[in-house]
């Protein structure tokens, strides 16, 4: 049995000053950072999550046009654009140890880290099959939304995952909260970095 850190979009357009800029976004990646620091005997493997949409078109509608507000429940500004600063992770989140990035929403909404593939076009799911992963902590932005869809496709997949509360941060309190709780509902464990062994 082997376990996973899943860190998901801890990225510059969703950290303070980004396009969809989450409050706490850039002390996740710090306290991300920290974590791996203290923890690396904890995981088997390491895997980062990015938004990473196209700058030619809407992406499947996820981006509203320039005529219309985005509703921010199905349509966004335009956000980390493949090879632009916004889509680049966090300068504070360091992602030396990571083993696995995954790129999602090439073209088409994505919230889940299982809906990208790898650089060798793997999916999540087939590269932590691969490695043996069943268990995963999962940590990163947004709580509400993508990190929310991850621990569930996770769960689906007959994955255990814990949250680590502490190193998550989403776009508002109520959503937030209620993520969580249907997180928990589903089977995850809510608990904090502090609570659990670093080994």
């Amino acid at each position: 049995m082997a376990r996973a850190l899943m860190i998901i979009d801890v990225q510059n357009d969703f950290t303070e000053g980004g396009a969809l800029g989450v409050q706490g976004g850039a002390d996740v990646a710090r306290n991300v950072t920290r974590w791996l620091s203290v923890a690396p005997g904890r995981y088997d493997t390491i895997v980062a999550s990015r938004d990473w949409h196209n700058a030619t078109d809407d992406n499947g509608g996820h981006f509203a046009p320039d005529s219309d507000e985005p509703d921010f429940v199905t349509t966004w500004p335009v956000h980390c654009v493949a090879d632009t600063p916004g889509a680049e992770y966090h300068p504070a989140f360091d992602t030396s140890t990571v083993n696995t990035h995954i790129r999602k929403g090439q073209g088409v909404p994505a919230y889940s880290a299982f809906e990208g593939t790898t650089d060798d076009g793997r999916t999540l799911l087939e590269a932590l099959t691969e490695a043996g992963v069943t268990e995963i902590d999962a940590v990163g932005i947004a709580t509400d939304y993508c990190v929310r869809a991850s621990v569930l496709d996770a769960i689906d997949s007959g994955m255990h995952v814990t949250v680590l509360t502490d190193l998550v941060a989403g776009v508002a309190e109520e959503t937030s909260v209620a993520a969580l709780n249907e997180m928990g509902v589903h089977g995850a464990t809510l608990t904090t970095s502090g609570e659990v062994s670093a080994e």
